[in-house]
């Protein structure tokens, strides 16, 4: 178990991105946007009602029932994950390795936060025994532990932890008094959706787990920021204690980004199409990726969700020792460069710094610009395309050499 201070607010700034898409805007979202720009009035905090209901309709279709009351959007899901923080006193725990941007809003808070182990199988969420002991040895040092993350579909390690694993690290977590918030940003990303099943905590504990999800996972683009989250029934109090500190922070969703968040949401026949596309896409990119990279002996669990993927170069260290890399910091140095492209380490992440893991994104697998990466969502054989070929024969390159 490994801990953030709470008295030090530490190196905050310039955390990795989440694995962006590189996919062009959906045209059918950029005319929303486009027709809500002259709005000059901000909306209420929280996120107007048609975004609001548009969320409810969201989590409801994917079995967790909710009302508008029980939706919060906001400016992406750091402003709501320190919302979150903010309104539930005491110490945080979360996976080891976790999103590069958890730690931050815990140290920008002034909390505790604790990394626990994940078991061999998964990523995304804790070993309930090592969560168990990890309750015990915060209380036995003066902590009060009172929050824990997790993320059912992860990042970095892009696995889909399974139902039976997240069951028992959720009672594990209410045994011990902590509510849980779970990370569903990648939720609709999922490679083979009929092999990796996703069962979200709430559908487990619905009165214990707050779920959060940024939108730039799979409907809408990065740069367009806008998140929400869904509230147990029993949780308004909590909830109103968020939009305050929402409004403080100034987190509200500019009118054209929340016009384009509410039909996104609703999920119509184009907005489904692209998600279904780019997830097909992205699951030939991180499974030829990841062939490459075992190929040359690193180590890679199977992508099962996302635009990454997580690799262990810890069998390729002598090779890696020979260029002058003996840490995750050296080996983000080292990969950046000589991919072109940013590979951020596992120590962003919350693993060991001598352990020699990064984050491979699969996006720029897809091509070097807009156009390119829109033929190969639009090909049916996208591995042939000559950007895409090359571009994994490079990756498989750069690996091969160390080992």
């Amino acid at each position: 178990m490994d801990r953030s201070p709470p008295d030090d607010p530490g190196t905050v700034r310039h955390d990795p991105r989440a694995p962006e898409s590189g996919l062009p805007v959906l045209p059918e979202l950029r005319a929303v946007a486009a027709g809500a720009a002259d709005r000059a009035i901000a909306g209420p905090p929280g996120g107007p009602a048609p975004l609001r209901d548009a969320a409810a309709g969201y989590w409801t279709r994917r079995g967790l029932r909710t009302t508008a009351t029980d939706s919060v959007a906001a400016h992406g899901t750091p402003a709501l994950l320190c919302a979150l923080i903010a309104a539930h006193d005491g110490d945080v725990l979360m996976p080891r390795p976790s999103p590069a941007w958890w730690t931050p809003q815990a140290r920008l808070l002034r909390r505790a936060a604790y990394h626990v182990p994940t078991s061999a199988e998964s990523g995304g969420v804790p070993d309930p025994y090592a969560l168990l002991e990890a309750v015990r040895r915060v209380r036995a040092e003066g902590g009060t532990p009172k929050l824990l993350l997790l993320s059912v579909a992860d990042d970095p390690t892009a696995s889909v932890a399974p139902p039976e694993l997240v069951r028992e690290a959720c009672e594990a977590a209410i045994a011990e008094g902590l509510h849980i918030v779970s990370d569903e940003t990648w939720r609709d990303t999922l490679h083979d959706p009929h092999e990796s099943v996703l069962v979200s905590p709430a559908e487990m504990c619905p009165d214990e787990v707050t779920v959060v999800a940024d939108l730039a996972g799979a409907l809408l683009p990065s740069a367009w920021p806008a998140a929400i989250a869904r509230f147990p029934a029993a949780e308004r109090a909590r909830r109103e204690r968020v939009l305050d500190v929402l409004h403080v922070l100034g987190a509200g969703i500019a009118e054209p980004v929340a016009a384009a968040a509410a039909i996104a949401l609703d999920e119509p026949p184009p907005v489904v199409e692209r998600v279904e596309r780019a997830a097909a896409l992205h699951r030939q990119l991180a499974q030829a990726a990841h062939l490459a990279v075992t190929a040359s002996g690193a180590l890679a669990r199977p992508p099962q969700a996302g635009r990454h993927l997580y690799v262990d170069l810890g069998p390729l260290r002598a090779g890696l020792a020979a260029r002058g890399v003996s840490d995750s910091m050296e080996l983000e140095e080292y990969l950046t460069a000589r991919l072109g492209t940013p590979v951020p380490g596992g120590h962003r992440f919350g693993d060991e710094l001598g352990a020699l893991r990064a984050r491979l994104p699969t996006a720029p697998l897809a091509g070097s610009g807009p156009v390119e990466r829109q033929e190969s969502l639009n090909s049916p054989a996208p591995l042939e395309l000559p950007q895409v070929a090359a571009a994994l024969s490079e990756l498989g390159t750069a690996f091969a050499e160390l080992g």
